[in-house]
């Protein structure tokens, strides 16, 4: 029987952390035959079209991003903003939804994937579309489970204080029948970014249950084997709605290390230098940004960092402790430029890769051999770390001053060494289990047989 093919348009949040993912699964499709439109503004569509491996199959459409106050004038991604300004670039995201639903009615797709864009299934009505409507998202079933769910949706009554407040138990309760083993505590700073506006008329939990309960289906990045329960518990807190892991990684890039980092790095034995980089939207304060290159330069092992230049200042070197770079010399690179992660994780004197636990980042480096060492920046990378080092113990997490947010140079140069020390009963144990679940992701028929099951999954949706 001949497949059916698809007319699938994707609508990601504005930032890259979302565009690149969204980005991998229209090469995916489009790899197979499917059209894809991906709508994009300016900026992003610059960014990722060179990734386009299939032009024929899928376009990236061009969408305008409206002026909101107060962005700054030219803001389109999250990238362009501070944390505290995503609210209105949130209400933007919404204002777009004329110019969606004439997309909609010209292109006539039979299925819409998106995530933040939570009104999308009223605007497909308004359409008179028969398309389906999947939530992708690109994060741990776990934290998705535990709190983008109505039970974590507060009293209509309760004041917005009280909501924030430590003791606030609608918000510290773990959900009943929640399945992880290991004790989980939201801290403030999390719970507060639930109940934050996030666009107009709407909190940041609003928009993403919103999202979750009008879809036809949900599609999660994340693997079975290790998050099938949350996705089965997350299914039953939205009427058993359809959840579906769905682990597709992109084919890796035949693209070399830039010639600058391969010389660099071909100095050193193999297995012996440490690489960190934080993405491209975490910006430190001077003192952290400080404390961790100390902490670098107290291993004695080479390092390669990329951060963005820390608050307040124009470029890294700037900030560097007086005298690091004297000290360390050749052994430490710090840029503040992009650099190609893949590829440095791949090559062969890499031995430690200390990250902030983005999930996009998590899972390329579960597919190398590297050590990982996590430093969790936002509420729900602490999460995704506990659960990844406590629960599954596949990393470590650098342990944080008492004031839960503080890292310093000797707990960061202590987890490194610990993972670097092949001898170490936690790295031995982190080794094992690191290795058996990269022996099952870079099984050759995995990636085949994750990609057959989401397209037949889409094309049974569709009918």
């Amino acid at each position: 029987m001949e497949e059916k093919q698809l007319k699938v348009v994707m609508y990601p949040w504005l930032a890259m952390g979302h565009t690149i993912p969204f980005m991998q699964l229209a090469n995916i499709l489009a790899e197979k035959g499917h059209k894809v439109t991906l709508l994009l503004p300016n900026k992003a569509k610059l960014l990722v079209e060179s990734s386009n491996l299939y032009p024929s199959n899928l376009t990236l459409h061009t969408i305008t991003i409206p002026m909101v106050y107060p962005l700054p004038p030219g803001t389109e991604t999250a990238s362009d903003i501070p944390f505290h300004l995503e609210t209105h670039l949130a209400t933007a995201l919404d204002l777009i939804r004329p110019e969606f639903e004439s997309i909609i009615s010209k292109l006539q797709p039979n299925i819409i994937l998106y995530d933040f864009a939570y009104w999308i299934p009223d605007a497909v009505a308004a359409c008179r579309s028969e398309a389906k409507c999947v939530s992708y998202w690109v994060v741990s079933a776990a934290r998705l489970a535990f709190t983008m769910i109505p039970f974590r949706e507060p009293p209509k009554d309760i004041d917005r204080d009280v909501v924030n407040n430590e003791d606030s138990s609608c918000v510290a309760d773990i959900p009943p029948g929640y399945p992880m083993s290991t004790p989980v505590i939201m801290d403030k700073r999390t719970r507060f970014r639930l109940y934050m506006p996030y666009g107009e008329g709407v909190t940041f939990h609003q928009r993403l249950t919103n999202s979750l309960k009008g879809s036809d289906a949900i599609i999660i990045k994340t693997y079975g084997e290790i998050e099938g329960k949350y996705c089965e518990y997350l299914s039953s807190q939205y009427n058993n709605k359809p959840v579906l892991p769905i682990l597709l990684l992109p084919k890796p890039k035949e693209a070399k290390l830039e010639p600058r980092l391969a010389e660099w790095l071909s100095r050193f034995e193999p297995g012996t230098v440490v690489f960190c980089a934080f993405g491209s939207q975490v910006v430190l304060d001077v003192a952290q940004f400080q404390e961790i290159l100390l902490g670098f330069e107290m291993t004695r092992l080479p390092f390669l960092v990329a951060f963005k230049p820390p608050t307040g200042c124009a470029t890294v070197e700037e900030a560097f402790p007086e005298g690091f770079k004297e000290r360390v010399g050749d052994r430490g690179v710090v840029t503040g430029d992009w650099v190609q992660q893949p590829q440095i994780l791949a090559h062969p004197s890499v031995r430690c890769f200390v990250s902030h636990c983005g999930w996009g980042s998590i899972w390329e480096s579960l597919m190398s051999k590297n050590k990982i060492v996590l430093i969790p920046q936002q509420p729900e990378q602490v999460f995704f770390s506990k659960f990844l080092a406590e629960e599954l113990k596949l990393v470590v997490e650098v342990e944080r001053g008492e004031d839960g947010t503080w890292v310093s140079k000797e707990s960061l140069c202590a987890s490194v060494i610990s993972m670097m020390d092949q001898d170490s009963e936690i790295s031995s144990l982190i080794k094992k289990n690191h290795e058996n679940l990269r022996n099952k992701l870079v099984d050759p028929g995995f990636m085949h047989r994750e990609t057959d099951r989401f397209i037949k999954y889409l094309q049974a949706l569709v009918g």
